[in-house]
Formats: structure tokens, C-alpha cells, sequence
């Protein structure tokens, strides 16, 4: 079988490397020199955490282990099975964090309530006050920047992949009587396959909206920071309390108490904000982040939630923050469709459109390729 899939960032290379492992021919085609978008700008999170009960947890738990295999196969993807730690700081965060134990899958997820002692001893870098700590075993981190270069480069050691840079897919035929489906690229050349993959992430308009036509997914833009060497190892991922109120996990009685008694910082409110941090094999830290989903989107960065961010790193490390390097914004594209992890959708006899998994796209992407490629039975 010969798979044609359109999109280099995480979820269209994963979907590349199940089709590869599975022993299919893929040709991979994509717009720009190299993805640029969603799957570098974010934290490198597998983020298991903070996610739904049911199937978006089965996904996630699913892509934690395929993350897990394909790292010890791959080891320029940076996996480190880190875990988090989530500090509260009063009575109200407190009970939100004893609700998330108590739920019947927190083994699953690896919960366990940390005093303030035990998560300075899992993460010594965690020197400001804090009461205790939500931990989360189950989480891990890659490296964004590195990992979709790491997989291109295992995948073209196999032999049975081509990557071809800088095209954009202008047209998509669907499966003729042969059983053979075909894309049409901006150079004029035209790719033949036995299916073909649309994995176009926050690129929703074009010829996403002329194959599918209004599709349940948003873009949501973010904004984020990355600064120099901390000089010390933080040995795990570390978010705040504020990402109770963000992640469906966390839904309970204890959060609608926490909501109504403690007000959310103001400018942490008006920018949906959380912090998240994970350090990079360099050393620095990645920081974030914001929300916004009404369009148009601003086109320049805020300071306000930046200045918000290094004041409460610097609460929890107890230390100032090392110099910032990077500021950013990106665009992911989210399923609005709470039932779905992704939307994916038959646009074509033979092709299909797999988009929209939202925050959690470098957490789940290697077992949302997977069900695809189940789905589609290669």
C-alpha cells in the first residue's frame, strides 16, 4: 500500500509512522520547508493529567506508552518520563487536588498527594511556599523543536519514505475504479496513492472547507516564552492551580468552591490563562500560556500575561527568573465536538481529514494515527 499524507507536523508524522511501521509506502508532502506551526510552538507536554475521563484518557494513556516505544527507538525526540507537579497553596486548591485522587482513575493516571516536603524531594528546584502538590507519574515530555526532525530522519532510514518540502497540495481526487486516490500539488506534479491523509492542523480554510465544508473545529491562539539555562535540573513538569479551572480532570464540587471563593488573578482571567513549565535539554524553560478564540486574532504579542508568568515561576522556584530568550504566539486548531478527541472525516473515497485535536495533539497524536490507521485498515 502507498499513503499519502499532507502535513509534517506531529499528528501527520505519526501518521507517517504507523503507515511505514505497518509496512506501507508514504509519500509525506508539506507546504513549508518544515512544519512551523502548533506541533514546535508548544510545551512537549505528554500531558496525561489533566484529561477527561473515558476516551480522551484512554487516547492519552495509549500515546504515553507509543511515546515511551518510539523514544527508545528514536532518541533524538528528548522523551523523559518526568511526571508532574501541580503546587496549591490553600484550603480551596487543596480539596481540588484531594478530588482528582479520589477519582476512579487516578491510578491510571498516577496520582498521589505530595506534601510540601515530598514534592521538594521529587523536584528541588520547587523552593518557594506551597502547602502540597498534586504529582501525576504518568506525564512526560519531548522535545518540540526536535521531535517531528527526529522522526523524518528514522523514517527515511527505512527506505520507504519520501519527504517532499515546500509544496502545497492544491487539489484532491477521490479513489477511482482502481482503488487509487491522488493529490495535485502547486508544482503541478501529481501523487498517486492507495489512501491519502489530510493532517492540516489550524489550516482550516482553502481546500479543507471546498473537501469538507464547516467542520467543528476552532483555532485557538496561545501565547508563550522560553528563557536561558535555570543552572539546576527541574526534574518534572510543573503547572499552577489555575489549570484546575482549565483541564476537564479537575471538574468537581471542590473546583465549583475554588471558583466561587478565589477569585483568578485579573489578568490571568482575561487571558484564560495557567501556567505550565517544562525545561528543555538546554536547560531553559518553556512558559505558558494564554487563550483566545474570538477572531480576528491580535497579530503582536501582550506583555501583561508575560509579567504574569514570571511572577508565579518565580513564587514557586522561590529565585528570579533566568533571562527570557523566545516569546511566541502560535495556532492550533481544537474540536469543538467535546465527544471527539479529533475530528476526522472520510472528505473523499480513500481520503480523509484528521485535524482539530486541540491542546492535546503532542500528547495524543501517536494514538490518534494509530486509530486511524486501524480505521482505514492498513
Amino acid at each position: 500500500m502507498k499513503v499519502i499524507v499532507v502535513g509534517a507536523g506531529v499528528v501527520g508524522t505519526m501518521h507517517a509512522w504507523h503507515a511505514v511501521e505497518r509496512g506501507h509506502e508514504v509519500v509525506h508532502i508539506e507546504r513549508e520547508a518544515e512544519a512551523r506551526g502548533a506541533s514546535l510552538r508548544n510545551f512537549g507536554q505528554i500531558w496525561v493529567s489533566g484529561r477527561a475521563g473515558g476516551e480522551e484518557l484512554d487516547t492519552a494513556l495509549r500515546a504515553r506508552e507509543l511515546w515511551e516505544g518510539i523514544g527508545a527507538r528514536v532518541p533524538g525526540l528528548g522523551f523523559r518520563a518526568i511526571g508532574s507537579l501541580t503546587p496549591v497553596r490553600n484550603e480551596l486548591e487543596l480539596a481540588v487536588a484531594e478530588a482528582a485522587v479520589a477519582r476512579p482513575d487516578a491510578a491510571a493516571r498516577g496520582y498521589k498527594l505530595l506534601t510540601a516536603d515530598e514534592a521538594r524531594a521529587v523536584n528541588p528546584a520547587l523552593r518557594g511556599p506551597f502547602e502540597a502538590a498534586l504529582w501525576c507519574e504518568r506525564d512526560a515530555a519531548v522535545e518540540p523543536r526536535l521531535a517531528q526532525l527526529a522522526l523524518r530522519e528514522a523514517l527515511l532510514a527505512t527506505g520507504k519514505y519520501t519527504f517532499l518540502p515546500n509544496r502545497e497540495v492544491r487539489d484532491v481526487v477521490g479513489a477511482n475504479s482502481n482503488g487509487h486516490s491522488a493529490v495535485r500539488d502547486d508544482r503541478g506534479e501529481t501523487h498517486t496513492g492507495d489512501a491519502v491523509v489530510l493532517c492540516t492542523g489550524a489550516w482550516l480554510s482553502g481546500l479543507v472547507r471546498e473537501l469538507a465544508g464547516e467542520i467543528p473545529v476552532r483555532r485557538v491562539r496561545l501565547q508563550m516564552m522560553q528563557t536561558a539555562p535555570l543552572g539546576e535540573p527541574l526534574t518534572t513538569s510543573v503547572a499552577d492551580a489555575d489549570s484546575f479551572r482549565y483541564y476537564p480532570a479537575y471538574a468537581s464540587p471542590a473546583l465549583d468552591a475554588l471558583n466561587a471563593g478565589q477569585a483568578q488573578d485579573p489578568t490571568a482571567a482575561a487571558h484564560k490563562m495557567q501556567l505550565l513549565m517544562v525545561q528543555r535539554l538546554d536547560g531553559g524553560l518553556t512558559i505558558g500560556d494564554t487563550h483566545e478564540y474570538e477572531h480576528p486574532f491580535a497579530f503582536d504579542t501582550l506583555e501583561d500575561p508575560y509579567e504574569h508568568l514570571t511572577r508565579v515561576v518565580e513564587s514557586l522556584l522561590g529565585r528570579p527568573l533566568p533571562k527570557v530568550r523566545r516569546r511566541w504566539a502560535g495556532v492550533y486548531a481544537q474540536c469543538v465536538d467535546t465527544s471527539r478527541v479529533v475530528h476526522r472525516q472520510r472528505v473523499r473515497d480513500g481520503v480523509w481529514l484528521v485535524t482539530g485535536p486541540g491542546g492535546r495533539g503532542m500528547t495524543c497524536s501517536p494514538a490518534i494515527a494509530e486509530t486511524t490507521a486501524n480505521e482505514l485498515g492498513w
